[in-house]
C-alpha cells in the first residue's frame, strides 16, 4: 500500500491542524493505521493508532485529549485532528499501515508514508 501524508504546516501554540493520509494500491480496510512523529534530534515515537474498522483507537499519553485519529474506508483516508498544539508537538508526522491490530510500536508497521512537517511556534 502507498501512503501520502499531507496537512502539515506552521501554527501558533494553541492552534489546530488536521493531517490526512491517503492510501492507494491495496485494500485500505485490511490495515490498521497509525501516526508516528519524529522531532528534531529525537527518535520516532508513537502518536495514535486506529483499527481496521475504526472501532478501536489508541493514543500516546502526551496527545490524549488533544488529538483525534479517524479513518474513512470509503475514500481510503486516515486523519489526525490535532488541537491545543504545543511547541513540543513540533515534528515530522508519518502515517503508517500495519497488518497488526492497533500497533503502538514502530516495528509493527509494514508500510510508511513520506511524512508531513508540523511546526508549532511559541
Amino acid at each position: 500500500v502507498q501512503l501520502q501524508a499531507s496537512g502539515g504546516g506552521l501554527v501558533q501554540t494553541g492552534g489546530s491542524l488536521r493531517l490526512s493520509c491517503a492510501a492507494s494500491g491495496r485494500t485500505f480496510s485490511n490495515f490498521a493505521m497509525g501516526w508516528l512523529r519524529q522531532a528534531p534530534g529525537k527518535e520516532r515515537e508513537f502518536v495514535a493508532a486506529i483499527s481496521r474498522t475504526g472501532g478501536t483507537t489508541a493514543y500516546a499519553d502526551y496527545v490524549k485529549g488533544r488529538y483525534t485519529i479517524s479513518r474513512n474506508n470509503v475514500n481510503n483516508t486516515m486523519y489526525l485532528q490535532m488541537n491545543s498544539l504545543k511547541p513540543e508537538d513540533t515534528a515530522v508526522y508519518y502515517c503508517a499501515a500495519s497488518t497488526g491490530w492497533v500497533p503502538r510500536i514502530e516495528r509493527q508497521y509494514n508500510y510508511w508514508g513520506q511524512g508531513t512537517e508540523v511546526t508549532v511556534s511559541s
